[in-house]
């Protein structure tokens, strides 16, 4: 188990800032994601940690030794990739057991563990096919092998799971992470997908145009949002228009004062969907408020059902609740009230990363 330090990591291409006074603090064994959008700069981060790109300034190190001066193959990690990356000439076997090969570590002590990788991955019985036999999720076992087996300070992720079907993801996953755990191996993991990153991590490092905008444990990433960017992307959110007025903030749709004081810069209203209720009714509660609307849209997705609220000024309100009588006789066109608890609501500044207004 190995701890990572990146510090001041700055990455150029050109005039274009791909990673901009990267600062990161991964302890031993953790499970750490690197969460965004295409292009916010996690795979670069990720491929510079590796070694496969050097960074303009900035020092990583591993267990207090730095490895930015290092090539590749000299910095003790491993690394499993998007597109599986099995040599198709070889039996699974022999793919797992190539990194030792060219570490020349003994036959035995070769067979031994390659074996015992296999068995990590339920692959003990595919030790003789050939990667044109396998499924793409027992491929992606296969590189997860070839990573495993090295013995690693750190293994890197890049994607694994995203040319597999929905229903394999969420199995691979949980399998990746008890293989990982019960490893205690240092995880660098890249993805897009939010859900995953949820599921799997120990800390979730949120990215955008190359910045770091929160790094959390999951629950904190999305119960705290630091910021607006973080408050959309990890989890859906509904965002309502705040006016300042001289009495206070004011929300829009509800025709409600939120708080007595006015703000010196414009603000955004944030609630989670399922954190919205649809009745019929408004509330009596003071300490709640009700959005007038009319239901636009109506979803059945299992357990849940989602609908979409049109306010009277326009906005759309989302709401995921389950699928009780008063709901399920709903139709679309009827009058409604979507409720919110105020305490609820987080405001934001109303800009792309605007911070979280306490």
């Amino acid at each position: 188990m190995s701890s990572v330090e990146i510090s001041g990591v700055r990455k150029l291409y050109g005039p274009v800032v791909a990673l901009s006074e990267i600062d990161i603090s991964i302890k031993s064994g953790q499970f750490y994601t690197l969460l965004g959008p295409s292009g916010c700069g996690k795979t670069t981060l990720l491929r510079t940690i590796a070694g496969f790109h050097f960074q303009n300034a900035g020092t990583i190190a591993v267990d207090g030794a730095e490895i930015q001066e290092l090539p590749a193959h000299k910095r003790n990690v491993a690394m499993v990739f998007q597109d599986y990356a099995v040599f198709p000439h070889l039996s699974v076997f022999d793919n797992v057991a190539f990194g030792l090969k060219q570490r020349k570590v003994a036959a035995a002590e070769l067979s031994e563990r390659v074996d015992r990788a296999l068995r990590m991955v339920q692959l003990e019985n595919f030790a003789k096919r050939m990667p044109h036999e396998l499924s793409g999720g027992q491929q992606q076992r296969v590189g997860l092998a070839r990573a495993i087996v090295v013995e690693s300070s750190v293994l890197l992720m890049d994607e694994p799971l995203s040319n597999l079907d929905a229903k394999l993801r969420v199995e691979l996953r949980a399998e990746l992470r008890k293989i990982q755990q019960s490893l205690g191996m240092t995880t660098v993991y890249v993805t897009h997908d939010q859900e995953e990153a949820l599921a799997m991590s120990d800390v979730v490092c949120v990215m955008f145009n190359g910045v770091i905008q929160q790094a959390a444990p999951p629950f904190e990433i999305y119960d705290q949002p630091a910021n607006k960017f973080v408050a959309s992307f990890v989890g859906g959110n509904n965002f309502l228009t705040m006016e300042n007025r001289a009495e206070g903030l004011h929300m829009v749709a509800a025709n409600a004062q939120l708080n007595a004081e006015a703000l010196d810069v414009a603000a955004i209203a944030a609630i989670r969907p399922e954190l919205v209720k649809i009745q019929k009714d408004a509330s009596v509660d003071t300490n709640q408020l009700s959005i007038a609307g009319k239901i636009e849209q109506i979803s059945f997705i299992g357990r849940e059902i989602e609908l979409h609220v049109a306010a009277t000024n326009g906005e759309v309100i989302k709401s995921i609740t389950r699928p009780s009588p008063e709901v399920i006789s709903m139709t679309v066109g009827d009058s409604c009230y979507a409720v919110i608890n105020r305490d609820d609501v987080l405001l934001f500044e109303d800009t792309e990363t605007g911070a979280r207004i306490v």
